[in-house]
């Protein structure tokens, strides 16, 4: 049985600033285990979806995320938004 490879992606979104949420961080094996580690130091809340972690590693560190996309990632952010009233101040912050 093969092992499954770790993938993360974080997203920074400032509705007043930006067109679309962007990329900011991304990576598959250690780089994805520092991403989450960096999420839980700031308590950063996580959202797992294999299938939309496979497509935001895919994309390039800086980028906004693709039309097509949107719907799923704003039920991402209404997730957040949820489990961490506070997560908009810290939303930006995993760099």
């Amino acid at each position: 049985m093969k092992k499954e490879i770790k993938k993360a992606a974080a997203l920074s979104y400032s509705p007043g600033n930006d067109a679309a949420p962007k990329i900011i961080a991304s990576g598959k094996g250690l780089i994805a285990e520092k991403i989450l580690e960096k999420a839980k130091e700031k308590k950063i809340p996580v959202y797992e979806d294999e299938h939309l972690a496979d497509t935001l590693v895919s994309l390039k560190v800086g980028s906004e995320i693709p039309a097509e996309l949107y719907e799923v990632v704003a039920e991402v952010l209404a997730f957040i938004s949820r489990v961490d009233e506070s997560a908009g101040r810290k939303f930006g912050r995993l760099r």
